[in-house]
């Protein structure tokens, strides 16, 4: 955790450092002068168990799957060393993930596939609060999805991992990255529940051409899907697509057309 010099501060400032530090990290910051432990003991596990509790029930899986001891040094690693840059927290979830992801060292006993499960699962929270207005206006729901161009919900995201996320639990803990990538599809339902697909690679590149910065016409896509994938029978592609593109509309993944 980072120090600060608060030797220039007022007695009351240097009071409230010295409580903070002590209940990051109680093992190398020693309790505050003027207080019993008996009293800070309530306050840290008073504000451990919160983040703990918090962050167990984020990433459910993650917690399922590591041993307490593990668990516990991770977590209390994070909280005494982590400097979160918001005060939400609901963001306490993607503050825990940069910390995995830049700042904690992985450990030989890490399961190969933690960064990605701990990403997938925290998906899962962030398109439940995601706050988007989606404007039926602009789009034309029964729109022909073939030679329009589709619109894709901004509450589906689309996904890559080297690991088969979704299926990972205590009984299925891969050792090694699969040869072929995962591709999902996350998003939130009309019920306001969020639920995954799991996709093939031509679905994952046709939602690829109609989601980037320049989309075009569904026929269009999967024209280009068929030139790159040479296949001997484009017309068979395109009509495999209609079908894709319909069943993604039902899921409300495909909203319209424009």
């Amino acid at each position: 955790m980072s120090t600060y010099n608060t030797a220039n501060r007022p007695d009351f400032v240097r009071q409230q450092y010295a409580f903070a530090a002590h209940i990051r990290d109680p093992e190398r910051n020693p309790c505050p002068d003027g207080i019993e432990d008996r009293r800070m003991k309530i306050y840290r596990e008073l504000f451990y168990n919160n983040v703990e509790d918090f962050i167990a029930n984020t990433f459910p899986v993650l917690r399922q799957i590591m041993p307490d001891a593990r668990w516990h040094t991770m977590i209390r690693d994070y909280f005494a060393h982590h400097l979160s840059h918001t005060p939400l927290f609901p963001e306490m979830p993607r503050e825990f993930l940069k910390y995995l992801e830049h700042e904690r060292k992985p450990q030989p006993d890490d399961p190969p596939f933690l960064l990605e499960l701990a990403h997938y699962e925290w998906v899962e929270l962030a398109l439940s609060l995601l706050d988007e207005k989606i404007d039926a206006t602009k789009m034309d729901v029964d729109g022909d999805l073939l030679e329009g161009v589709p619109v894709i919900s901004p509450l589906a995201w689309p996904l890559s991992y080297r690991f088969p996320v979704h299926r990972i639990g205590p009984a299925f803990q891969p050792k090694e990255a699969d040869d072929k990538p995962t591709h999902l599809i996350v998003y939130r339902d009309t019920g306001f529940d969020v639920r995954f697909i799991e996709i093939n690679p031509v679905t994952a590149r046709l939602l690829q051409l109609l989601s980037g910065d320049d989309p075009v016409p569904g026929r269009m896509a999967l024209q280009q899907i068929a030139a790159e994938l040479n296949h001997p029978q484009p017309d068979a592609v395109i009509q495999g697509g209609i079908e894709i593109l319909q069943n993604l509309r039902k899921c409300h993944v495909i909203l319209g057309k424009r």
